[in-house]
């Protein structure tokens, strides 16, 4: 009968002790999915589109996550270039990032078949169709790498300024080109094509330009009015090389930590988001470039017969972006969509 007793007593004992233990962990899980801070780095403007539509999704995060939570932007570059952002997403130091194609390969290099691959994409309907159908695959892979994507979005068309005409790609390889850090690969197929390109950060390109060290910016016009390049660059060669393309990631371990709540009201706001930059985009480099022109650029309009030459350039330069820049499965899926596409809108 004692020992009866003495089990009862153990037994709830046990249960006290163990009801102690629940609520000590669960206490703090709870307090920190109430109360966190997501901090976001991008090099877009500040008060830029792209700047506000990150505000706006972070200000929907905020009030569903509720308690003392913040959402802090760093806009600018302030954070250091987007393969940084990346890196200090990785141990934790910062949350989420707006990413161009250059900052997404850091994170799994499929990406730059949407970006890498010049004069392959003639329009954004081709651009959207070739997109639909990878996007899905895209997202998985940066799942996997430890990534959800909240939201795609494009910057425009890069075009070529320079500080005196250019227009042939001849004309291009007496020049010394503005590249990007953190592309060994386009640095090197460059030079073997005999052009010139100099590796730097966004933030040094007007001193740059300014020093003579730079004399072309192939770049969004978006960027050449933020960053004030044309009082510089005085031409621009109006030919879209490339689409700017990008998306707004966040880790997978601050996706998991907010309350589902919270989660419901960023993907429904980064939602939003998408469609505010998908109906900017159609007039963004329009109105860039003619504010530009009242300041003083000068754009050319390439003839059938420069084109031609471009596109015999190009032709010479796929081959060499094929599993150099761009991974050679990514880049024949992108081929056989497009032709897919254009035999149905010829």
């Amino acid at each position: 009968m004692i020992s009866m007793k003495k089990t009862v007593k153990h037994s709830r004992l046990f249960s006290m002790l163990l009801l102690i233990v629940l609520v000590t962990a669960t206490t703090p899980r709870v307090f920190a999915a109430e109360s966190m801070n997501i901090k976001l780095a991008t090099v877009a403007p500040k008060g830029s589109i792209y700047h506000r539509v990150i505000q706006e999704m972070g200000a929907a995060w905020q009030s569903a996550q509720g308690g003392n939570s913040r959402f802090i932007i760093y806009p600018d570059g302030t954070q250091g270039t987007e393969a940084n952002t990346v890196r200090r997403m990785r141990i934790g130091q910062l949350d989420a990032a707006m990413l161009s194609v250059a900052g997404l390969k850091e994170i799994d290099e499929s990406v730059t078949a949407l970006q890498f691959m010049p004069l392959m994409f003639r329009s954004w309907d081709e651009f959207d169709f070739v997109h639909e159908h990878v996007r899905a695959e895209l997202e998985q892979r940066l799942h996997e790498k430890g990534f959800v994507v909240l939201f795609w979005g494009e910057g425009g068309w890069v075009q070529f300024f320079s500080t005196t005409s250019r227009l042939t790609p001849e004309d291009y390889k007496t020049a010394r080109i503005f590249q990007w850090s953190g592309n060994p690969a386009q640095v090197g197929l460059m030079k073997s094509l005999d052009y010139h390109p100099v590796v730097l950060e966004l933030s040094d390109i007007l001193t740059s330009l300014q020093t003579g060290m730079i004399d072309v910016v192939p770049v969004a016009p978006m960027w050449a009015l933020a960053f004030q390049l044309y009082g510089k660059t005085t031409h621009m060669l109006r030919m879209n090389w490339v689409p700017i393309v990008g998306a707004t990631v966040i880790t997978n371990s601050a996706w998991e930590a907010m309350r589902p709540e919270a989660r419901d009201a960023l993907r429904n706001a980064a939602l939003k988001a998408g469609i505010t930059l998908r109906e900017h985009r159609s007039d963004q480099d329009e109105n860039t470039i003619r504010a530009m022109q009242t300041r003083g650029l000068t754009v050319h309009h390439p003839t059938p017969e420069i084109e031609q030459q471009w596109q015999e350039t190009i032709r010479e330069v796929w081959p060499l972006v094929r599993g150099g820049m761009v991974p050679a499965d990514k880049f024949d899926q992108v081929v056989q969509l497009l032709a897919e596409y254009r035999a149905q809108k010829p």
